[in-house]
């Protein structure tokens, strides 16, 4: 697909896409969740375009995976002055007996670099689209409350914020359901460590990160903060 290509061409790139994956998928891929679905997790991530959700945790079958996207990956919505679980979280969690929640945040993330600009005087809120201004909210209350030195490198200050908004949603998520919560930055700055798309554990509902894991996997809790 051309980033450059006239919306007429970019059109025929998606239905030709979708051609293909019909052609991929066999005449029993949905039989198991045709008529009702009951995914194991629920991954809440950013909806920048350098980040796929089902990519990541390299999920190709239907069913696996209920996703929700957003920028800043936000987990949480305010319904009459109060802090609850979005929709798009509280749904699975409760109708579809999802038993995990995954919050991904990434390297370099724009949203939470928007707020950061905001917050420091780099950008007018007022000048932002209504609905980037909306979600933008809670960002800025993040960063305003974030233990994380603002004066710092640009970036290195970006992506400990980004890891911030991960914990601080994991700590949220997790007393608001039954659920295990997991939290992860997706690294594709080389943050981390030197893998691209590595997901690295930075926040778990309950107790240390490092216990959560098995020793294959020891090298993917790596905080920043």
């Amino acid at each position: 697909m051309n980033t450059g290509s006239r919306p007429e061409q970019l059109l025929s790139d998606l239905l030709d896409g979708n051609d293909r994956h019909v052609a991929r998928a066999d005449e029993s891929k949905f039989d198991a969740v045709r008529d009702a679905q009951h995914p194991p997790v629920v991954s809440v991530c950013c909806s920048d375009s350098r980040v796929s959700q089902e990519g990541m945790w390299d999920i190709s079958e239907p069913g696996q995976l209920f996703t929700v996207a957003n920028i800043g990956n936000r987990s949480t919505t305010e319904v009459d002055g109060e802090r609850v679980l979005d929709g798009g979280v509280a749904y699975p969690v409760t109708f579809t007996d999802t038993g995990v929640v995954a919050i991904v945040g990434h390297t370099g993330c724009g949203a939470v670099t928007a707020a950061y600009d905001v917050v420091t005087g780099e950008t007018d809120l007022a000048a932002l689209p209504a609905g980037v201004q909306q979600d933008l909210g809670s960002l800025i209350t993040m960063v305003e409350n974030a233990p994380v030195d603002l004066d710092g490198e640009r970036s290195t200050v970006v992506d400990r914020l980004v890891e911030h908004n991960v914990r601080e949603q994991v700590e949220f998520v997790a007393t608001q359901t039954d659920a295990a919560v997991y939290g992860f930055v997706y690294d594709i700055h080389h943050r981390y460590g030197d893998a691209d798309g590595r997901a690295y554990l930075v926040a778990v509902g309950e107790g240390d990160p490092h216990e959560a894991v098995d020793e294959a996997h020891r090298e993917v809790v790596a905080p920043l903060l």
